[in-house]
C-alpha cells in the first residue's frame, strides 16, 4: 500500500522490451539505498517490483497486461517518474489509501498557471468519473491529490497544484496530451460494491 505522498522523481535509464513483458530501469540513488530485491515500488502510481538493483539504479519488470493498462508502456529514456516506497505499519498516512493498481489512463487536457499554482484538467474515461466527487481523493500517476472541479459533459477533473508538489513531482512537466494513470479513491469503489449487493436482496 501507498499514501499517493512521492519519496522521489526518478529518472528512466533503459526500456528494454520482449514479447511478453519489459525491462525497466530507473535511475535514482536516494530510493536505491531503501530496497531490497522483491521490494514494491509505485512508479508513476503503478506498483511494481524491485528485480534488481545497485547503489545508483533499480530494475522492474512489467508484464504486458500492465503496459497496455498503464501509462508506462508510453515512458521513455530520460522521462521523470514519481517513486514511492511501500507505506511501513505503524506510518502516517499523509495522503491517501493508493493501492498502485491503475484504473485507467487519462490524458492531460489543459495546464492553466496561476499566482501560486497550476490547475491541471485531466481528461478521464466516461465509466470512471462515477468515482469521483469534488474535494475527493485521487491518484495521477501515483500523486495524492484533491479534486478540484468536475465536468461530467467533458468527463474532465481539475486538480490545483501546490509549488511543493511542483517541485518533488513530475505533473508540473506535463503537457497536453501526456498520458497518465489515474487510480480512484478505494472507498468509492467498496461503497458502490455494497449498494449494488445490497440493491440485488444479497444478504
Amino acid at each position: 500500500m501507498f499514501t499517493g505522498l512521492i519519496s522521489s522523481l526518478g529518472v528512466v535509464e533503459a526500456i528494454t522490451k520482449g514479447s511478453e513483458y519489459a525491462k525497466l530501469t530507473i535511475k535514482d540513488a536516494k530510493i536505491c539505498g531503501q530496497i531490497s530485491i522483491g521490494d514494491s515500488v509505485s512508479v508513476n502510481g503503478t506498483c511494481l517490483s524491485v528485480t534488481a538493483f545497485d547503489n545508483q539504479q533499480f530494475s522492474v519488470d512489467v508484464m504486458v497486461q500492465t503496459l497496455k493498462l498503464t501509462a508506462i508502456g508510453s515512458l521513455g529514456k530520460g522521462d521523470l517518474v514519481n517513486l514511492e516506497l511501500a507505506t511501513k505499519a505503524g506510518e502516517p498516512l499523509g495522503g491517501h489509501i493508493v493501492q498502485g493498481h491503475v484504473d485507467c489512463i487519462g490524458k492531460v487536457a489543459e495546464i492553466k498557471p496561476a499566482e501560486k499554482w497550476l490547475a491541471l484538467t485531466v481528461t478521464i474515461p466516461e465509466e470512471k468519473m462515477r468515482y469521483v466527487v469534488p474535494q475527493g481523493s485521487i491518484a495521477i500517476d501515483g500523486v495524492s491529490l484533491t479534486v478540484g472541479e468536475i465536468d461530467d459533459e467533458k468527463n474532465t477533473i481539475t486538480v490545483w497544484l501546490i509549488p511543493q508538489t511542483l517541485e518533488l513531482t513530475n505533473l508540473g512537466k506535463k503537457s497536453p496530451a501526456d498520458l497518465v494513470n489515474i487510480e480512484v479513491d478505494i472507498l468509492a469503489k467498496y461503497v458502490e460494491r455494497l449498494v449494488n449487493k445490497k440493491s440485488a436482496g444479497d444478504k
